[in-house]
Formats: structure tokens, sequence, C-alpha cells
């Protein structure tokens, strides 16, 4: 297992968080939890929730991805070709209605869809790679919602004969005759055990005869079946047990003599995910080897091992807070939610484009390997592009005359005050997991506040947020904010 060579300074345990006067309940502990199994909250969550204690909190946070249902499927979602009416309009049509779909379940769907987007992530395909097909597109999303907090064996078994994967990694092409063993190698390499782990080539070359059989669909476009003449039925010997293995015992037999190095590499994934992208050996031994065992002990029902990770003295300490770099869609939803901004299709759809633009193209991935993430949001052809969309969103409240917004929100984090200092700390601490590295960073974000209105009115309390400039001198300020490097952390 790959670690990192420079120990993290997290080393708190994974023995539940209770507040102390030492360590206690606080908002900034809130907006962490949100922006982690979330996409933030605004500052009436955080009301809502600081009178909870961090398990009740999780609990519900954790209850409610469980019980909501997956987005409904839209009228085209299991067409086949001949039920589209003009299949060269209406496929990119859907294409793009899917896309706006899963943008909006994204900026309010909490948990679920914070974990939904990372198993795509995980369980990856790309649009191009299934013929850019609105049904498989569709039902790919619907399978990663189904599941996301779910059974991960039975997520691994469903994944391999859904009709969008066995497209992509060419399970459809996988034949007792003409053997394929792109999904074999995917499903141990990339999807189960990481890569070199205690597997070999000749594994995956007997599990890709395993596999074979998906090869059979009433037309083209329609869900792919099972098709007993093209499955390979002789025996198999997968990690030196042989067998005439069908696809269930595959998977079945993969989860036996394997659980720990399954369990651990996606425990592994997971804790890198909302906790850490750095950890070394003792993180290993101390967090992610005991939620792996948390994990088996459940029978591999994750959510156990989530409950045990987000309750954890080690997921709320300080030094776990800002240490991620967001994605690009942790950049605009977090601070439509945060700042609890005006949003609608329009907006979804210019964030879907322009997230694409900045490196996160939703459902086409740079490869099957996914993104990488953290350090690999940024570099210098994103960071300034990263500024901008949050500057061309604010521009665009500004025209649709919704400037209050920003006073409101203004008013509410510093309980109205006239000071342009204390506006500038409330507003920065609010979207920033941590304080500004300098009090000299302070004074020039207040300065950007200050803006041209002379010093002499706010010395003498003529200025307020009532004066009819202070909608864009916060509006100057948001845009100063997210330029800010603290802004681009989690």
């Amino acid at each position: 297992m790959e670690v990192t060579t420079n120990p993290p300074c997290n080393t708190a345990l994974l023995e539940e968080y209770i507040p102390s006067g030492e360590n206690p309940w606080t908002s900034q502990k809130i907006k962490h939890l949100y922006r982690r199994l979330a996409y933030g909250v605004n500052l009436a969550g955080i009301d809502a929730a600081l009178p909870l204690t961090p398990s009740a909190l999780i609990d519900t946070i954790v209850d409610a991805a469980v019980s909501l249902d997956p987005t409904p499927a839209p009228p085209w979602g299991y067409f086949s070709i001949s039920d589209f009416t003009d299949f060269e309009t209406d496929n990119p049509n859907y294409i793009n209605q899917w896309y706006l779909q899963t943008a909006n379940d994204t900026v309010d769907g909490g948990l679920r869809a914070r974990l939904t987007l990372f198993w795509m992530n995980h369980f990856v395909t790309e649009l191009d790679g299934y013929g850019s097909y609105a049904p498989y597109m569709f039902q790919y999303y619907n399978l990663m919602q189904t599941h996301a907090l779910g059974n991960f064996k039975e997520f691994v078994r469903a994944v391999g004969v859904n009709s969008t994967m066995l497209i992509y990694l060419n399970g459809f092409e996988n034949t007792s005759n003409n053997p394929n063993e792109n999904y074999a190698r995917e499903l141990f390499e990339l999807f189960t055990l990481g890569e070199n782990n205690n597997y070999t080539q000749q594994d995956i070359i007997q599990a890709a005869r395993a596999l074979t059989g998906y090869n059979h669909w009433d037309e083209p476009g329609a869900q792919i079946n099972f098709d007993q003449s093209t499955w390979d039925e002789g025996p198999k010997t997968v990690f030196g047990s042989e067998q005439f293995y069908t696809y269930d015992e595959l998977i079945d037999t993969l989860f036996e003599l394997r659980e720990t190095e399954i369990a651990q590499f996606i425990c592994t994934k997971l804790y890198k995910f909302f906790v850490s992208h750095e950890y070394d050996a003792i993180t290993q031994e101390d967090i992610i080897n005991p939620l792996a065992q948390t994990l088996i002990d459940a029978n591999f029902e994750m959510v156990p091992m989530l409950r045990q990770l987000f309750k954890s003295q080690h997921f709320f300490d300080d030094r776990a807070l800002g240490v991620v770099i967001k994605s690009p869609y942790d950049v605009v939803f977090n601070y439509i939610n945060e700042g609890n901004f005006f949003y609608n299709d329009t907006v979804l759809e210019y964030f879907v484009y322009y997230t694409g633009i900045i490196g996160q193209e939703i459902y086409s991935p740079p490869d099957v390997s996914g993104w990488q993430r953290d350090q690999n949001w940024i570099n210098t052809a994103t960071l300034l592009a990263r500024w901008q969309i949050i500057e061309l969103f604010n521009g665009y409240l500004f025209d649709l005359e919704l400037q209050s917004q920003f006073i409101d929100l203004a008013r509410e984090l510093s309980n109205d005050s006239d000071d342009p200092y204390v506006i500038t700390k409330a507003v920065v601490d609010f979207f920033n997991s941590k304080e500004l590295f300098t009090q000299a960073d302070y004074q020039v974000a207040t300065s950007v506040l200050k803006w041209e209105v002379p010093q002499n009115y706010y010395d003498e309390g003529i200025w307020s947020l009532n004066y009819p400039t202070a909608p864009y001198q916060v509006h100057l300020l948001l845009n100063h904010l997210t330029k800010l490097p603290e802004f681009q952390l989690k």
C-alpha cells in the first residue's frame, strides 16, 4: 500500500469525538463536517446544528442519505435505439438534461450526492467511451446513487453487469471464443484490490473467463443480458481456487479470499477523500486498518464504517481542517450553499460548463483511473479560472438586482456591524476553513471592502451596511475572498 513519506500532523484517534472545554463543538467544526460530507451549509444550518451533539448530527446526515430515494428515471432513461423519435437531435438534448439534473442533485443532495460523485470517480466510465448514449448515462448514474451507501460487495457485483460498464470496459465483447481481459484487470486493479495487490496476470486471465456471457441485447442501446451460449463453462483457477466459476461465484470468491485487501484498499481511498490526501504508515495502522475491519465485520455494509470515521476525533481534529484542495464542484456548490445565494437552471448550466473547463467535466474523467484530486485540481491553467467562475457568478447576481443577498449575508455574519474590519473578518472567516495567515491579509481584505469611500465616513459613523454603495463593496470583498489561497481549501 502506497503511503506518504512525511507523516501528516493529524495524530488524533479513531475514538468518538466528545466535545470538551479544551476541544469544543464549534461552527468551524460544523462547516468542516458539511464541506466534507456535503457541499457546504449556510448560517441557518449551522445554528440548527450547534445544539446537537456531533454524533447526533452525523447520524441525521447519514440517515437522510440512506433513506433518500434515487432520482426518478427520465422518460428516456431505459430507451433502446428504436424508442427515439429523432436520435441525432434527442440524444444530445437528453445528455444535457442529465448534466443539469446531476448538478441539481449535487447542490442539495448532501452526503448521498457527495458519495455518488465519489463512486463515479471510482467505478469510472467516460461518456464518449459508451457512445455518448444518454440512457446508459442515466443508468450508470442511477447505479451510483442506488449503492452509494450500501453494501460494497453487492455494489461491485452490480457494476460489472451494468450495461454502461459492459460497453465501456469491453465486457460486451468478452466471450468464450474471444476473451477480453479489460474489465477483469480493472476489477482487481482499480475497483477492489489496488494495483499489484495480491493478484497475478494469471488471475486476471482466469477471471476474465468467468466474466464472459454478458453479450446479448435485443437491439443496440437496450439492456445487456447474460447469454449462456457465450459463457466459458470450463474450470477456472482464481487465487489458487479452481471452480466452474459463474460471474456471481467469482465475486463471492474475490470477497472471501481477499477481504482484507479489499477493505483496506477502499477504506484508504475513502480516507483520502473525506479526511486527507496525505497519510502515513501510522495512520494506516491506527485509523485505516480498523475502519477496514469494521467494514469486514459488517459484511461490507459501508454505513457502520462511515459513521465510525465521521464521528472520530481524527476526523474533527483541528489539523484535519483546511487540508484538502477543493474540487471545481466544491468551489461553486460550496459557495452558493454557504452564502445561501440564489441559483437556477441557468446558473447550474453555467457551472457545469465552466467546471468542465477548469478540470472536472462530469461524466468525462481523464481516463479509467479517474481524477486524482487534491493538488491535481490546481495548475497555472486552472487557477485563474477558479477565481473567475465565482466572480462571474457574483456579477450575475448583481445583474439580476439580487445584490441585497450580499448585504443580508454580511449583516448576519457581522451582527449588522458598521466596522469594516469586523465585517471583513466575519465574511472571510465564514467562507474559509481557517483564519488567514497574517493580520496583514485581513487588512488588505478590509481595504478592498472600504473601496473608494472616504475614510472619514467610517471614522464618523456615516457609513454602514445601509450605505448605497455597500452592496457593491461586499461584492468586491467576495471577489477578493475567492482569490485567497485559503479559499481553495476545505
